[in-house]
């Protein structure tokens, strides 16, 4: 499957390289030099447009950084800076033949918060290659729209070289800033993602064992030395009573200890790593209030990370049935 998958990537991108192809320039005139006249002729005012846009957008933003709304509005800007970037790139398909996959979408998604949102935006890599893109393309977008001006009425004869000369620079220049980060940056932008869910998930198991920590083991723990304390005192004057408050407290001590094996068994259970789901949810059955039925058909065992979330997804409820 991996080499299928390389192949047909490698295909693809050759593809892609012969249909970037060009013939060679000719001293005649034919559609692709008026396509590559025309693009460079649009540089300057496409560069002026782009240039104007980045600057006042980083003036705005950067300028504002000292008050509330000035990350937000560099970060829109950046989102701006990508529709830049699709223009640019639109263009260059239509006029240059230059075939540049859209990069993926920033994963803004509406159950993160705004902060993550808002620094996600600002460190969109896309975005500030397109502010580069913009900066460099000003100054070469004046000058090639110069020279092809210029020799459109005075080197004519050898125009078809120069714009292909200046065309290619520009392809380069579009493959370079503009075409998208290699699969790389998908998976960092995933990975940023999916980091918040499991820093979530982990804290919640924190709190989860702190609460059980001090509803359970904790507070029998504490009555178990305030009946010993006490055991101790009536020691020499009531043997008989002190005698039944150690037997309570190796009764508390017993209970402690259950407690503190269960808590170890929902961290992660040993019975599900030694034998198995099928076992490991008899075990939760068997210590629940309501009769249970448990009946497992499972033609192999699943991986461990399955096995975890079937094992506490069924002690969850049946916690819950317990309790309620």
């Amino acid at each position: 499957m991996i080499e299928r998958l390389s192949t047909s990537s490698l295909a693809g991108t050759t593809g892609s390289a012969a249909g970037d192809r060009l013939p060679p320039a000719r001293f005649a005139y034919d559609r692709h030099t008026w396509k590559e006249i025309a693009h460079l002729l649009a540089n300057f005012p496409a560069a002026l447009l782009g240039f104007t846009y980045v600057v006042t957008m980083l003036s705005v933003g950067i300028g504002l950084t000292v008050t509330v709304i000035g990350l937000p509005l560099l970060a829109a800007g950046l989102l701006g800076a990508r529709q830049l970037g699709k223009l640019e790139r639109a263009r260059s398909r239509a006029l240059l033949g230059v075939r540049v996959d859209e990069p993926s979408p920033l994963p803004l998604r509406s159950g993160r918060g705004f902060f993550a949102q808002l620094w996600m935006s600002l460190k969109d890599p896309v975005g500030w290659r397109t502010v580069l893109y913009a900066f460099i393309r000003f100054p070469w977008g004046v000058a090639t729209f110069l020279v092809t001006l210029t020799s459109l009425f005075v080197l004519w004869p050898v125009l078809p070289f120069i714009a292909r000369g200046l065309a290619n620079a520009d392809r380069a220049m579009v493959r370079g800033l503009l075409s998208p980060s290699d699969e790389l940056e998908r998976r960092i932008a995933e990975l940023e993602s999916d980091r918040g869910v499991v820093v979530d998930t982990a804290a919640a198991d924190l709190r989860r064992i702190e609460r059980d920590l001090h509803d359970g083991a904790q507070a029998r723990l504490v009555n178990l030395a305030m009946g010993l304390g006490l055991a101790k005192e009536k020691l020499l004057e009531d043997p008989d009573a002190a005698a039944a408050m150690v037997d309570e407290a190796h009764g508390e001590v017993k209970l402690a200890l259950q407690e503190l094996r269960d808590l170890a068994r929902g961290i992660h259970p040993a019975v599900l790593t030694d034998r198995g789901l099928d076992a490991a949810l008899s075990s939760v059955a068997s210590r629940c209030t309501v009769p249970v039925k448990v009946t497992a058909d499972l033609a192999e065992r699943p991986a461990a990370a399955i096995e975890g979330i079937a094992y506490f997804t069924v002690s969850e409820l049946l916690q819950n049935v317990s309790k309620h």
